[in-house]
């Protein structure tokens, strides 16, 4: 292979290279407006904020415990499409679960609360 098919192979190379790792970003972003949409048709700041306790723990706090774990967004999507039962100063009550039209908008809503 002569040299100039070379340096336009690594071109190309280098082209695709760029343009798939721009799609998986695109991927990953979190759409916010949806996220706090979501938040808020679900009255979910009766209990929670970003950054401060109340009756539930601050999504920070939230994002802060489950860093680094291989399974933290399947555990925060069984915790909000399950139920389950929750303490709030000593009592025990049920967890609302969220209601969205789909699993994606549960999903964009987990990774804003991870990268809070």
């Amino acid at each position: 292979m002569n040299q100039v098919k070379f340096f336009r192979f690594l071109r190309a190379l280098l082209t695709v290279g760029l343009t798939s790792g721009s799609f998986a970003l695109q991927a990953q972003a979190v759409d916010v407006a949806a996220a706090e949409a979501l938040l808020l048709s679900n009255k979910c700041a009766k209990c929670h904020s970003v950054d401060k306790k109340k009756d539930g723990p601050a999504y920070k706090a939230t994002a802060a415990k489950l860093k680094g774990k291989a399974n933290a967004e399947a555990e925060l999507f069984t915790h909000l499409t399950t139920a389950p039962t929750i303490e709030i100063d000593g009592v025990k009550e049920e967890h609302q679960k969220i209601k969205a039209k789909d699993d994606a908008a549960v999903k964009n809503l987990i990774k804003y609360i991870l990268s809070r």
